[in-house]
């Protein structure tokens, strides 16, 4: 039987070759075989945009706030007119939010209401390793496992997902996956739109067939774009400012992102946080784990108008729409973007320098090794400063090829991108990062302090596909 063991073993033996192999079949986590056939036909802006559900704690205390959540199978509307089953925290897609603040901490319980093994991970969280979710600290169906996270971190749009290991890619994919936001009182001073104009936008892309069955396949038989859990939705607006907070939710896939009309917008804060200083863009590439913190003045437009996101990388045969923006009237609005953010911490100079390679052929590997959870790749000191150069491998291509990219995900600690290919960091490296995009042929040099908590913690791909295939390393972090 096609099951997900036998195409693990299947995908091992074949290499990376035999990651994404299926043309029309993909594997079930329950051990059956789907068989593809015609997608959902990819119809933008027939749904209205819904917002994730915050998540309200059970209870609190004086230091803390507690919540719980429970993993399940959910059956929802993702294509107009088709239901859909995926797995999801809460019964919803994407998972509700958790809105923390910092300095109080959330102790979150989690239950495993579906037939697969999960481990939930804190994506950008400065957390103890036992509450990092480790590939193999899982949680077994019916199991409850709970997590603390101190909070002691400024300001910045964490998520969490699924890091179970061979099986993240296929639980994030399927459904595991929300926005976790810490503030501070450094932000809320801050004269940034808020309220109902502060808007998470998780995207992500999906294959769902044309009887509604949700496929977890390779990305470029994914045709679907979906934001906060619609397909190609649209979203109501009125002409004033609104921050979006973006989040890359796809496991396998990058993104470019523009308005249609060419229109400007104001970065103000990526994986880490707050920027020290606005940046005017006019497009954004973005990764699985990247977050983009952005401005969007819709007074430029006039009311009744539209404008709308699209993706400059989609692939060949797939429609351009992410999402549309209908404008209404004109709003008051006392939101600004001042010309200073925040304080960043120094770059760190390097009392360590490391070298990182990632391969796609013949295996998924870091520095030629597979992940083994036994084996500590990196240990190091609390308090050390140092400097990683990390590079794809692969050499460069002229058509675009999503298993050929590569991520680097940091947990525990954000970096400083020092420069791209010899020349400075562009502006997809600007800020505190802890997920960086390597293109075929990159080399990215990251600078980083660790510091926190001692333990073991990961480093790794977040081509979660690539992870899922061994594409990751283990580094100690212990006290001097």
């Amino acid at each position: 039987m096609l099951n997900r063991r036998n195409l693990l073993k299947a995908a091992a033996g074949a290499g990376a070759v035999g990651l994404f192999p299926w043309e029309r079949v993909t594997a079930a986590a329950s051990g059956s075989a789907v068989v593809m056939g015609d997608a959902a036909p990819a119809t933008p802006f027939a749904h209205a945009m819904p917002l994730p559900p915050v998540l309200r704690p059970s209870s609190s205390t004086p230091t803390a706030d507690v919540y719980r959540l429970r993993m399940t199978e959910s059956s929802l509307e993702i294509v107009k007119g088709l239901r859909s089953t995926v797995r999801t925290y809460g019964g919803s897609l994407p998972g509700p939010t958790i809105k923390a603040v910092r300095g109080r901490k959330a102790i979150v319980h989690q239950t495993n209401g579906l037939a697969v093994d999960t481990a939930v991970h804190l994506h950008g969280g400065h957390v103890r390793s036992e509450d990092d979710g480790l590939p193999m600290d899982t949680i077994a169906p019916g199991a409850t496992r709970t997590y603390t996270y101190p909070n002691q971190q400024r300001a910045a749009l964490l998520w969490y997902h699924d890091h179970a290991h061979h099986l993240e890619a296929e639980n994030v994919h399927m459904g595991l996956h929300g926005q976790y936001l810490i503030t501070d009182e450094q932000e809320r001073r801050l004269p940034l739109p808020k309220g109902r104009y502060d808007v998470p936008l998780v995207i992500r892309d999906a294959r769902v067939e044309a009887d509604g069955t949700f496929v977890y396949t390779r990305p470029s038989d994914c045709p679907h774009l979906l934001v906060n859990g619609k397909e190609r939705p649209y979203f109501t607006v009125e002409a004033r400012k609104y921050r979006l907070r973006v989040l890359s939710a796809c496991v396998n896939r990058y993104l470019g992102l523009r308005f249609a009309d060419g229109a400007e917008f104001t970065q103000i804060g990526a994986d880490g946080g707050l920027l020290d200083a606005p940046v005017t863009r006019d497009s954004m590439t973005v990764m699985g784990g990247e977050r983009v913190d952005i401005v969007v003045d819709f007074s430029r437009y006039r009311a009744g108008s539209s404008v709308v996101l699209e993706n400059t990388l989609a692939g060949d045969g797939e429609r351009t729409e992410v999402l549309r923006f209908d404008v209404v009237g004109a709003a008051g609005d006392p939101s600004s973007v001042p010309s200073r953010l925040s304080a960043l911490p120094p770059v760190p100079r390097a009392d360590v320098e490391r070298e990182f390679v990632l391969r796609t052929f013949p295996e998924m590997t870091i520095n030629d090794k597979l992940y083994d959870p036994a084996r500590v790749d990196v240990r190091t000191t609390l308090g050390s400063n140092e400097v990683w150069t990390v590079t794809n491998a692969e050499p460069p291509i002229a058509r675009p090829d999503f298993h050929v990219w590569h991520s680097f995900h940091t947990h525990l600690v954000t970096f400083r991108v020092l420069d791209r290919n010899g020349r400075g960091p562009g502006p997809d490296d600007a800020g505190l990062k802890d997920t960086v995009t390597l293109a075929p042929g990159d080399t990215v040099r990251l600078a980083m302090t660790w510091s926190g908590y001692a333990g073991s913690y990961l480093y790794h791909c977040h081509q979660l596909g690539h992870s899922s295939s061994g594409q990751m390393g283990r580094i100690d972090v212990v006290a001097p």
